[in-house]
């Protein structure tokens, strides 16, 4: 094969890409040089991405190189692309998908542990993407948000200058620059949190669709896995007919043999945005059944359940009253503390302390424990994470899934060989213990214990929210499901409890207000 002609964009984090492919195309028997090409979105840097006119303000110069036969190959970053393609070019391989998650980039003196996201209250955060503004406010309403526009090492530039508090980009990009971040306090926010745009983190290698020999020889360095997801992605994106501004993100992933799918939406960077996640064996009208749900005409709930208090200003909340959905919280059980001196014996020689609910934090922490800076935490999800914010500690693992043996397994593999204190409700299930190692040690602290409500009300409400067992236990020894009811259960403890008595339920993905979001508003009602 001839030598080829890679087209590229001349920004660091491009030219990094087109090397990349190049040493890809060189691996396979290919040579190939690179030509710089400046695109409208390099051109216009005193706008906002979404003022620009038309799609693929990043890729059209790319596109019509392609087709002037000036190159023989664009590179792009597949989230700039447009969804339909110019008539006579194709995507003839999609590279292996680098980590999709963001990066929150925090001048250390606007650092607040105590709040969401380590940022400080009112922060002003620079991004130019409405999607990522659409979800930091829904997480974060205090935060102002600022246009940003320029590459990586630009935009770093600006938060170096002070010009902004916080920047937030893609993690991808940072990785693949390998770009030194250590003057930074550095928030790595998951997918699970803040939804990637679709096709985050791959690399589309693009050609003429007439040149067949190279697609053959291309399919070599094609990822299949990442096209089989991405293509989910970006169906959604083609059916809402949204280019790259829309505040939209898409995820899609396989675990354990079923694919997870999450999507955020939103109508405007300022609007809370709507949140579904789904878990399917198949990827087969997908994407139709994610676009589906967002329908306006679809009928959802009217009432909702939670065996918990819900704040005024709660994310869960603002999601249900953004879709008309009354919330009924109220918690089943109450709890009281059975330590009320801490025996500094618990707090000798620990790596770790594991929290497994709120109230373990809450009531662990008023006990005014001695910690040292070596002490680690662990929290069962992004719920007990927040908790421990107040009392300004980090927790160094959070489990991201309401599947608590996943969970487990995953602090397993982290903490073998050391020691770990579970401060626990006194009829706690000891999910995670269990799973540990037999290297571990585990230092056992029941302080407080549950007690059950009697004689509860029935609720009328559509869809039930049960957040413990105990919860589970108060409810249903006095009342039955009423017709047509539907049931979520906040992880597989307390799933177990329907499973014992016969009942259907939904797991939410994440056992917090996001995931327990997620979840009704995939609820249809009859």
């Amino acid at each position: 094969m001839k030598r080829l002609t890679i087209g590229t964009r001349g920004s660091d984090l491009a030219l990094w890409q087109a090397n990349f492919i190049k040493d890809k195309l060189a691996s396979i028997g290919i040579e190939a040089d690179i030509k710089i090409i400046k695109t409208q979105g390099d051109k216009i840097l005193n706008l906002r991405l979404d003022k620009l006119e038309g799609k693929g303000f990043f890729t059209k110069e790319l596109e019509e190189e392609l087709l002037g036969a000036t190159i023989d190959i664009a590179v792009h970053s597949h989230k700039d692309l447009p969804t339909v393609h110019p008539a006579g070019l194709t995507i003839a391989a999609v590279t292996e998908r680098e980590d999709p998650s963001e990066l929150l980039l925090i001048l250390k003196d606007c650092v607040d542990v105590t709040k969401r996201l380590s940022l400080k209250h009112g922060a002003m955060v620079g991004t130019s993407s409405n999607r990522r503004t659409a979800q930091l406010l829904a997480l974060r309403p205090d935060l102002n948000i600022e246009d940003l526009r320029g590459n990586v090492p630009t935009r770093i530039g600006k938060l170096r200058d002070e010009n902004y508090d916080a920047i937030m980009i893609a993690k991808a990009g940072v990785n693949r620059l390998q770009i030194d971040l250590s003057e930074f306090h550095i928030e790595v926010v998951d997918t699970t949190e803040l939804v990637p745009a679709p096709a985050q983190g791959a690399l589309a290698v693009q050609i003429r669709d007439n040149d067949h020999e190279l697609f053959e020889a291309l399919q070599q360095i094609n990822h299949s896995e990442t096209v089989e997801q991405i293509a989910v992605e970006r169906k959604v994106l083609n059916l809402f007919e949204g280019g790259c501004h829309m505040p939209l993100g898409c995820y899609c992933k396989k675990e354990n043999g079923q694919y997870e799918v999450w999507t955020s939406k939103a109508e405007t960077a300022e609007d809370f945005p709507d949140r579904l996640f789904f878990r399917v064996p198949t990827l087969e009208g997908l994407a139709e059944r994610i676009v589906a749900k967002f329908s306006k005409d679809r009928k959802r709930p009217s009432k909702v359940f939670i065996s918990r208090e819900i704040g005024e200003h709660s994310y869960f909340r603002k999601a249900l009253e953004k879709n008309n959905i009354e919330i009924e919280g109220r918690s089943l059980i109450r709890t009281f503390p059975i330590v009320n001196v801490l025996d500094p014996f618990y707090l000798k020689n620990i790596d770790w302390i594991f929290f497994s609910s709120r109230n373990a934090v809450e009531y662990f922490f008023k006990l005014k424990p001695t910690l040292s800076k070596r002490m680690k935490f662990g929290v069962v999800g992004r719920g007990s994470e927040d908790a421990l914010r107040k009392y300004g500690e980090l927790a160094d693992y959070v489990g991201e899934s309401g599947d608590i043996k996943e969970v487990a397994d995953d602090f397993a593999a982290l903490v073998g060989g050391q020691t770990v204190l579970f401060p626990r409700a006194l009829d706690s299930l000891l999910s995670i213990q269990k799973s540990l190692k037999e290297d571990t040690k585990i230092i056992d602290l029941p302080i407080y214990e549950t007690v059950v409500e009697e004689n509860i009300d029935r609720t009328s409400a559509d869809v039930l929210i049960f957040t413990s067992p105990s919860n589970v236990d108060a409810y249903f020894a006095t009342n039955l499901l009423e017709h047509g009811q539907q049931v979520i259960a906040i992880g597989n403890s307390t799933g177990k409890k329907f499973d014992e008595m016969g009942v259907t339920y939904c797991l939410p993905y994440s056992p917090d207000e996001i995931g327990l979001s997620e979840a009704v508003f995939g609820i249809d009602i009859k």
